[in-house]
């Protein structure tokens, strides 16, 4: 059904939902690749495909011949230069909405694994910060450290953080059912606490969540308690394996009537004073 006409353009509904949704997927491929080595190439990219189609609007054919050609080799060159990037678009792409449901059975290894780690560093008196990210990426975060790009594993996780490894010290970092980095910076809370037992491990915690869209544990190595900070604060302290499971499901594979994560649960403290 035609809507009205631009030039001797005619636009109709199709043609509208077809610009929304092309114009959607671009949003969303700029928001997953900004802060990455990939943005400016993708800018490039799409200032040929816009240039293109100008060009062969307006029947100027050697140009389309050229800015097409050019183009071709662009995509290319995007493929085999960014594979790393691309993997992670993919993996974010497999986590959002209807797809991070479908897919919640397959995701949860990711917390049964960290569960399991962190109990044993718990008992083994071993300190531990894992970060997961969630809807925005952290790449920021993952190029301070070491990539290590290995299916996690509670063993994996445990050896990472060994005292007697080089990787030990930092944080961790897990993209889905990946451990994408190992011995990461992470920034410290500026914030005043008044928990004098809260360290440099927690403070990361909460750093880390208060800047980024992120998930963190962390494992006292003088108490062996565990600890879930989520949003700039913490959520869960103290945690036994059932209630770390629930709080690592609930924030990263949320069922539709889940409580939403600003409700903090039982165990749970006020805000950094």
């Amino acid at each position: 059904m035609e809507l009205f006409t631009i030039g001797f353009l005619p636009v109709g509904v199709i043609d509208l939902l077809d610009i929304f949704a092309v114009t959607f997927v671009f949003y969303q491929i700029y928001q997953i690749m900004r802060g990455t080595r990939a943005t400016q190439m993708f800018a490039g990219l799409l200032f040929l495909l816009v240039a293109g189609s100008v060009a062969q609007l307006v029947g100027m054919s050697g140009m389309t011949w050229l800015i097409q050609s050019v183009g071709a080799v662009w995509v290319i060159a995007f493929v085999i230069l960014f594979q790393p990037e691309l993997r992670r678009m993919l993996l974010q792409v497999g986590q959002m909405g209807l797809l991070r449901t479908l897919l919640r059975s397959g995701g949860q290894r990711s917390v049964n694994e960290t569960v399991k780690a962190c109990l044993e560093l718990s008992k083994l008196r071993i300190g531990g910060l894992i970060v997961f990210q969630r809807r925005t990426g952290i790449r920021g975060v993952m190029e301070s450290g070491v990539p290590v790009q290995a299916e996690i594993s509670w063993e994996l996780l445990v050896s990472l953080f060994h005292p007697r490894t080089p990787l030990h010290d930092g944080a961790v970092i897990i993209i889905g059912e990946t451990i994408v980095a190992a011995r990461c910076i992470l920034p410290l809370s500026t914030l005043p606490l008044t928990d004098s037992s809260i360290g440099t491990r927690h403070r990361a915690a909460l750093g880390v969540t208060e800047e980024l869209d992120a998930v963190a544990v962390v494992v006292s190595e003088e108490s062996g308690s565990i600890s879930v900070a989520v949003g700039g604060r913490f959520i869960g302290r103290d945690l036994d394996e059932r209630g770390l499971q629930s709080e690592l499901s609930r924030l990263l594979y949320p069922r539709t009537g889940d409580a939403p994560e600003e409700q903090m649960s039982d165990q749970s403290i006020p805000n950094p004073a």
